[in-house]
């Protein structure tokens, strides 16, 4: 199914895509002088923002199938009402329209949030979350995942996302055309190489990686301002308390990759990959709390 996800995904990029690219009047951007810079900028936003409004709009769909998430439609038990009322009540002081909220099978503890936007957005919670949580830790993880979508951090993470794929696909050509141009300095043809094609998708897997600690940084910052808004939502305390609960649970996660972003938890990260790391950790997030 994650493959399928994936394949169909990318084939929307390519179609939406190529679609704006024809409205803009863009073919390539070779030309017999060689790079064509503003065509070339054209081509790499279309293609970069392509690829991170795709996946905005199509979170919810992929965040269900992908998660095993089962929408409460209507409640099947007191603790499905309850999560149904916790949500109605965090969703209106936060001021936006109340997000559909799930329930995904995981023994771990865990949470995220998703949706284009954030008067359209997904809540789910794990199964164990539900299982071992007090009402009130419950409450306050609701209540960051709220901030995430009151704070329109799915929008602003794909924009950056939109903006840093630009300048990586950008970069890595120009840069794979200047090693392609030295690589046949003694050939008097104005096209490419072989060697623009490999010098490219090397560039794009370097450029990638370094752009991608920006990313991470700006996911490390949201995850402070959502954790101040399950406080102010849901009390300081509380939110203390369900970190202070989060950082006990000591079994990996195996929530999809794409959800890990948007969960309230994750596993450590090693030292040496702070800098790509998307969540902060758990210590220095209750500091903060404890600073407020």
């Amino acid at each position: 199914m994650r493959i399928i996800l994936f394949l169909l995904t990318n084939l929307a990029v390519m179609v939406v895509a190529g679609i704006v690219l024809s409205l803009l009047g863009v073919n390539g951007y070779m030309s017999s002088n060689g790079l064509d810079f503003s065509s070339l900028l054209i081509f790499c936003a279309v293609f970069g923002f392509a690829g991170s409004l795709v996946s905005l709009l199509l979170s919810k769909f992929m965040a269900k199938r992908g998660s095993g998430a089962v929408v409460i439609e209507k409640p099947r038990n007191h603790k499905e009402v309850w999560l149904l009322d916790t949500v109605k009540e965090l969703s209106q002081k936060a001021n936006i329209k109340m997000p559909e909220v799930a329930i995904f099978p995981s023994h771990d503890a865990n949470a995220f949030a998703t949706g284009w936007n954030k008067n359209a957005a997904l809540v789910a919670v794990s199964s164990g979350m539900m299982d071992r949580f007090s009402p009130d830790e419950i409450k306050a993880v609701l209540g960051h995942e709220i901030g995430h979508v009151a704070n329109g951090d799915m929008i602003t993470l794909s924009l950056i996302q939109g903006v840093v794929n630009t300048f990586v696909m950008f970069f890595a050509r120009i840069a794979a055309y200047a090693v392609d141009q030295f690589l046949r300095r003694n050939d008097n043809s104005n096209s490419v190489g072989w060697g623009y094609y490999i010098a490219t998708f090397v560039f794009e897997i370097i450029f990638g990686i370094l752009a991608s600690t920006i990313v991470m940084w700006f996911s490390r910052f949201r995850e402070f301002r959502a954790d101040e808004a399950g406080a102010r939502l849901a009390g300081k305390a509380a939110m203390i308390a369900a970190l202070a609960r989060l950082q006990q649970e000591h079994e990996e996660s195996h929530m999809p990759d794409s959800m890990l972003a948007f969960g309230i938890r994750r596993g450590r990260a090693p030292k040496w990959g702070a800098l790509f790391s998307s969540h902060p950790p758990i210590e220095d997030r209750i500091k903060a709390l404890q600073a407020l």
